[in-house]
């Protein structure tokens, strides 16, 4: 964390990136940080941020890592190991985070609330899939839904995703 602080003291954030990637360093660490940095790196094409570069496209960089974080960072997910891990750590001000992704064969709708994790999967033939969250082991096949209880943000585990 103070290596974090130290280096964020000296940015001058020229690039509309550098926000993106400020809100990812900071999510696990200083989620109000975090949540300014993303909605700055969203203003850079709605508000010009960069004085007079919009006209010119959009920051497809900073647009792309804006949803990467939402979905990665502040959802959680990840693939690893043959299974599809999630660990929400959504900051205050945003409610939920839902996202449609295909995984091995299936549709699956993936959402995170302050209070809960909810995976539902379309009916399909696909195999089963693994789901780990929260250091936990979940099947699902086609058409099924799994809903999980999310602790505090005070309880030690959560950031490890124990």
């Amino acid at each position: 964390r103070r290596t974090v602080d130290h280096y964020f003291a000296r940015m001058s954030h020229g690039s509309t990136l550098s926000r993106v990637v400020h809100a990812w360093v900071h999510a696990r660490t200083d989620r109000a940080a975090s949540w300014t940095c993303f909605t700055e790196a969203l203003a850079a094409d709605l508000h010009d941020t960069q004085g007079g570069t919009t006209g010119e496209g959009i920051h497809l960089g900073a647009a792309a890592g804006t949803i990467d974080l939402a979905e990665r960072c502040y959802l959680g997910l990840e693939t690893r190991d043959g299974a599809l891990w999630l660990n929400p750590r959504l900051p205050d001000q945003l409610a939920r985070v839902a996202s449609t992704i295909t995984y091995r064969g299936h549709r699956l709708r993936v959402t995170a609330t302050h209070a809960e994790l909810t995976v539902s999967t379309t009916p399909c033939e696909a195999d089963p899939v693994t789901i780990r969250a929260l250091g936990r082991r979940h099947r699902l096949r086609g058409g099924q839904s799994l809903t999980i209880p999310l602790p505090g943000t005070d309880d030690p585990g959560f950031l490890s995703g124990r």
